[in-house]
C-alpha cells in the first residue's frame, strides 16, 4: 500500500470506530438547494459548496454550465470510483487507479411529456476499470462489496421513498 492509501485506511477506520461506538450518529441528513430565476441557469449550494447548472442554447439555456444530467452522472461516477478506492484501501489492497464510465440511453421526447415513453433512463451501463496487480477474484469481490454499499449507485438501482412538497410565494400584486 502507498502512504496515501494507508492514510485513507486510517481515516476510514477512525470514522467506522466512531460510528460503531455511536450508531445514532450514523444516519445523517444533507440539504442541497438550487434556484432558477432568469433563464435556465440554476445556482445550487450545499454548505460552502456552490455550482451552476444550465441547459444548452438548443434547449433555451445559455450553455454557461454543465447540465443537471451531467452532474447526476458525474456524481455517480465519482461515488463509484471513490467508494472503490476507499474500500480497497481499507482492505489493504494495492489499487493504482479506478476509472468509471457511465453510458445512459434516454428518450428525449419523454422528457417533454410526449410519446408515451418514460423520462427515466432506459438503460444504464457502468464500466469500472481498475489498475492493480491484485488477483481478479479479489477485484471481483471488491466490486461486489462496493455495489452493495455505494449510496448513489443504490439510489439509481433501487426504488426508494421520495416525498414532495411545494409552497407558493405570495402572488405579486
Amino acid at each position: 500500500m502507498t502512504p496515501r492509501d494507508d492514510h485513507i485506511r486510517t481515516c476510514q477506520n477512525q470514522v467506522i470506530r466512531h460510528l460503531v461506538d455511536a450508531p445514532e450518529k450514523a444516519v445523517s441528513t444533507a440539504l442541497i438547494s438550487g434556484t432558477v430565476s432568469e433563464g435556465l441557469q440554476c445556482q445550487v449550494s450545499q454548505g460552502q459548496h456552490r455550482v451552476a447548472m444550465d441547459l444548452g442554447k438548443t434547449m433555451g439555456g445559455d450553455g454557461t454550465a454543465p447540465s443537471p444530467s451531467f452532474f447526476a452522472k458525474a456524481g455517480l461516477v465519482g461515488c463509484l470510483a471513490i467508494a472503490t478506492k476507499m474500500t480497497a484501501a481499507r482492505a489493504g489492497l494495492n489499487i493504482r487507479s479506478v476509472h468509471v464510465e457511465i453510458e445512459t440511453d434516454t428518450d428525449t421526447l419523454a422528457m417533454f411529456g410526449l410519446g408515451g415513453g418514460s423520462a427515466a433512463p432506459l438503460d444504464t451501463r457502468i464500466e469500472i476499470t481498475i489498475d492493480s496487480d491484485e488477483d481478479d477474484i479479489v477485484i471481483d469481490a471488491l466490486i461486489d462489496q462496493v455495489l452493495v454499499i455505494d449510496t448513489w449507485f443504490l439510489a439509481l438501482r433501487d426504488a426508494q421513498p421520495v416525498s414532495i412538497d411545494w409552497t407558493r410565494k405570495a402572488k405579486a400584486a
